[in-house]
């Protein structure tokens, strides 16, 4: 199969890959540090406005409508150059995606262009509760209906964004007595709505400068417009836009595996030892070839899960292999970089330790590996 890209596509790309370069890489350490919200903020309402929160949405809300495949592009490049910007316009554009999916046409006109032009930094998807990760139909939280609202109750967490987020899309049991997974809906939840609580946000291990924060729901009284999609079919909605969001995640696994490698071979041809540099050594080549390797795959799996979804067809199977290949292969590539690096590279002079912290949660977050590879087995069996 060619992939060929578009005029449009690489256009897309090339830009991304400028902007990150000029306003999120050198801001990347910044964050990590847990500094610069600000500039932050700054910078994802300058990614707004060049088109990249709503890459796949239609013209008539805003968005940019160049496709999966260009969303992909778009992510890895912000990814390369800081991941937390990078998570950040995946999770936005899944938002802005599922509300131009499911959502009436007052609410694609009221939210998505707000997405789109940055009017709101960030949306927010709220899906996994304490009890509720790999398993989201056993959520908790409560929307029951009280006259013209739904009162929502209960509490989400892990949820990216946060923080700075102007719209939430918000998963909920409103028919407590139907079967598991079939009694949910989908709300959307405005910024400043009474009753919507933001804890503070997680101390985490990287991606220090993606907010991931707990959201409280404590009598949160929203319209009975704010139900997006039908009563109680929400459920439906989360699992089939979590496929999408696999493929954001992908991306992002692949950028930040390859500002690893690249920082560590442009390393290894510096690096002498022996009257040599190590990269003249075997061994040295060997391992970055076995990674080189395992990223053009990635590569090829986003690619192919990007172009199904593009092209109207069943694309979930696709997304998990893309997903599990490309954050798996972000873990050894990031591990090797290290590597190759000696200890400098264990060292916060360098980029790599950072780069290894960040690609660790894309094994867990939008579905972890093991979901991921139930999916796939399931389907195959099907098959």
């Amino acid at each position: 199969m060619l992939f060929e890209l578009t005029e449009e596509e690489i256009l897309i790309r090339d830009t991304a890959r400028a902007m990150a370069a000029e306003i999120a890489a050198p801001l990347a350490p910044v964050l990590d540090r847990g500094e610069g919200r600000e500039a932050f903020l700054k910078n994802l309402k300058t990614f707004a406005e060049a088109g990249f929160m709503a890459v796949n949405v239609r013209e008539a809300f805003g968005g940019t409508a160049a496709g999966t495949v260009a969303f992909a592009l778009a992510i890895e490049e912000l990814g390369y150059a800081c991941a937390a910007t990078g998570v950040t316009a995946s999770v936005t554009n899944m938002v802005a995606e599922v509300i131009q999916a499911v959502g009436n046409e007052e609410q694609k006109r009221a939210y998505i262009p707000k997405i789109a032009d940055g009017t709101f930094p960030a949306g927010a998807f709220c899906l996994t509760e304490a009890g509720a990760g790999s398993d989201p139909a056993g959520m908790v939280t409560r929307a029951r209906r009280d006259g013209d609202h739904f009162v929502l109750d209960g509490q989400k967490i892990y949820i990216t964004s946060a923080d700075y987020a102007g719209i939430f899309v918000v998963w909920a049991v409103t028919n407590p007595d139907a079967p598991k997974g079939k009694g949910i809906s989908c709300f959307l939840v405005e910024d400043g709505t009474p009753g919507l609580v933001i804890g503070k946000a997680e101390r985490k291990m990287g991606q220090h400068g993606s907010a991931t924060s707990t959201v409280h729901f404590e009598n949160c009284r929203v319209p009975a417009t704010a139900l997006m999609g039908r009563l109680d079919d929400g459920f439906r909605i989360a699992v089939g836009e979590l496929a999408g969001g696999r493929i954001g995640i992908a991306a992002l696994s692949l950028g930040i595996a390859r500002a690893a490698m690249d920082a560590a071979k442009a390393y290894v041809k510096e690096r002498r030892q022996f009257g040599q540099a190590i990269a003249d050594f075997q061994g040295i080549q060997w391992m970055v070839a076995d990674r080189e390797t395992e990223l053009e795959a990635a590569r090829l799996l986003i690619l192919q899960a990007a172009a199904k979804k593009d092209r109207g067809e069943p694309f979930g199977r696709e997304a998990s292999m893309a997903k599990l290949f490309a954050s798996e292969a972000a873990g050894r590539a990031t591990d090797t970089a290290l590597q190759l690096h000696g200890g400098a590279g264990y060292c916060a002079d360098y980029p790599v330790e950072r780069h290894m912290r960040d690609a660790r949660i894309t094994r867990i977050y939008e579905g972890t590996s093991e979901v991921q590879r139930l999916i796939i087995a399931r389907d195959a069996f099907r098959q």
